[in-house]
């Protein structure tokens, strides 16, 4: 029977993306990862290939990030660094949405930006869309989600953490309420404990992106009550 706390290792993602990781670092998350069972590594796309290596033969998938952390590449460039990622052994990628396109209200031009990922990726890879809550008001979205649904996304993401705000229990909900069961939802952004990671499942989290992965599990594992 799959205890509480290791149901919940399978839907984090193990994050390292601060620009000054170095490899040591990264190898140390690799091995958290294999030793608590994470969904995923979610890395630069520059340590692709070697949490590739490190992870061979696990369960654990190697994620990557797309645009990142602004989203104002261009969508041939979104559309490269995917199939880039993916020859170097990437298996998830999150990527940033247009965000000035969404809130300017082409939605045409963000759906191409999402496509063009979601067409790189598919057979290959699950997508996660980055929609950026903190900067949008509800209406934009519910707008970046169902985007995100349309462009065939596998999931969509509060937030890169690079903002001005992460993942709330409200925007959570929020983008549930809008995408519907058979989507994933992924909070990402200021989950640092138990009880955030708690809160945002309850609410239709269904991945958890956080750099506190191991100081959540031992939470969940510390406590009999979950």
């Amino acid at each position: 029977m799959t205890k509480p706390f290791e149901k919940v290792a399978k839907m984090i993602d193990h994050t390292l993306l601060k620009a000054d990781a170095t490899k040591e670092e990264v190898g140390k998350i690799c091995e958290e990862a294999k030793a608590y069972e994470f969904a995923s590594v979610c890395i630069n796309p520059v340590w692709v290939p070697y949490a590739s290596e490190q992870l061979k033969g696990t369960p654990v998938k190697v994620c990557t990030v797309i645009g990142f952390p602004l989203g104002a590449m261009t969508s041939d460039v979104k559309a490269f660094e995917t199939k880039n990622a993916i020859e170097n052994g990437a298996e998830e990628v999150d990527m940033v949405i247009n965000i000035g396109a969404l809130k300017a209200g082409d939605y045409e031009a963000v759906l191409k930006d999402i496509q063009a990922v979601t067409s790189a990726a598919k057979g290959k890879a699950l997508t996660k869309v980055i929609i950026e809550t903190c900067l949008l008001t509800d209406e934009e979205k519910k707008k970046a989600c169902e985007l995100a649904v349309e462009a065939g996304a596998d999931y969509v993401k509060t937030s890169t953490g690079f903002s001005t705000g992460g993942a709330t229990v409200e925007d959570i909900a929020l983008m549930r309420k809008t995408v519907g069961p058979d989507i994933g939802v992924k909070a990402s952004g200021g989950v640092r404990s138990r009880e955030d990671a708690e809160n945002m499942i309850k609410v239709g989290a269904t991945r958890i992106g956080a750099s506190s992965g191991v100081k959540i599990v031992q939470g969940l594992q510390s406590d009999s009550d979950y």
